[in-house]
């Protein structure tokens, strides 16, 4: 906002998500602070309450609203986290072709994967949700380890692993949902 007449500014073009939702750059985040945040800014920018201002502020209000919604969902989520903030540092995340997953590790994944392709069995997919919540937890503490050593290219490593367990999940949903 204009300190002088208060009216909505456009955002910056590339902002800081981090400094946007007030929070440390960190890979450990303080989920309900960040939720507060989220309120409170949208409270201050929500389109709603543009209705009655200048075709301008409304645009810049949707921006800033959907800028807001960007930085929460990518903090939120400790994947999409940990990938912006290798991006923040320079670091290119993994591809998954360049990945130099271990062999047990792209075994697993095959197995998994094959476990998804077979015929819904409500006991086989619980298993696999138990499973793929156990390894994103592991993964997610091995993340937040790596980050706090400042060892970017083990955060990279961990990070595509947590993609193809992320992947996974998507399958899981997907398969889920009744047909």
């Amino acid at each position: 906002f204009c300190p002088g007449c208060q009216a909505l500014q456009p955002p910056a073009p590339r902002p800081d998500l981090f400094r946007l939702m007030d929070c440390d750059r960190s890979f450990r985040i303080d989920a309900q602070q960040l939720q507060r945040r989220f309120r409170s800014l949208q409270r201050a920018v929500h389109p709603d309450r543009f209705g009655q201002r200048p075709p301008e502020e409304q645009y810049y209000s949707e921006q800033h609203s959907s800028l807001i919604n960007k930085a929460y969902q990518t903090l939120l989520n400790p994947l999409s986290r940990g990938l912006y903030l290798l991006e923040l540092s320079g670091v290119e995340p993994a591809q998954e072709t360049d990945c130099d997953a271990d062999s047990a590790f792209l075994m697993e994944i095959m197995e998994i994967n094959e476990k998804l392709a077979e015929p819904k069995n409500e006991d086989i997919l619980e298993e696999i949700e138990t499973l793929i919540k156990v390894k994103q937890e592991e993964l997610t503490r091995e993340v937040t380890a790596a980050f706090e050593r400042d060892d970017l290219q083990e955060a990279k490593k961990l990070l595509a692993k947590m993609k193809y367990f992320s992947n996974l999940e998507g399958k899981l949903k997907a398969k889920k949902i009744p047909s």
